[in-house]
């Protein structure tokens, strides 16, 4: 799974993806519209590559615990943001059975289910080895050339 390229800008609703660099910002497109506009230096943005949990031991990459929801949800969409938050919860607990429940906020919980949403109807959200077969399958189903 590949979150570079993948942001979120403080303020502004929606994660999205970052197309090019322009003279004194950043262009970006929306993951849920496709609209593009520029983000600027004064934004705050935080890849989501960069963000992790807290645990008890030490931090887990934001990148794990989407994998976790995507094998216990077999690919498909996890709970909504807007479920009970105790719901929300307990499903972090079993993904991520040690993540501390002090630091970590239902406002972060909430964001993570979100995103992770967000991410799969974007088509942003596929395990490694699944892109590898679909790749594997793309080469396969070319014709092969050959030489005269």
């Amino acid at each position: 799974m590949d979150l570079s390229g993948i942001i979120s800008i403080s303020g502004k609703p929606g994660l999205y993806k970052v197309l090019t660099q322009g003279k004194n910002s950043i262009i970006v497109e929306s993951l849920s519209d496709s609209k593009r506009f520029p983000a600027y230096a004064s934004d705050r943005i935080s890849a989501l590559e960069d963000i992790s949990i807290y645990t008890y031991d030490s931090d887990t990459p934001l990148v794990e615990i989407f994998e976790g929801i995507y094998k216990k949800e077999d690919g498909k969409e996890a709970p909504s943001h807007k479920a009970d938050i105790s719901e929300l919860q307990s499903y972090l607990q079993e993904i991520l059975p040690d993540y501390d429940e002090e630091r970590v906020y239902s406002s972060d919980i909430k964001k993570i289910f979100q995103w992770y949403n967000m991410l799969l109807k974007s088509g942003n959200i596929t395990l490694e080895e699944e892109k590898k077969e679909q790749e594997d399958t793309a080469k396969e189903a070319e014709p092969e050339e050959k030489e005269n």
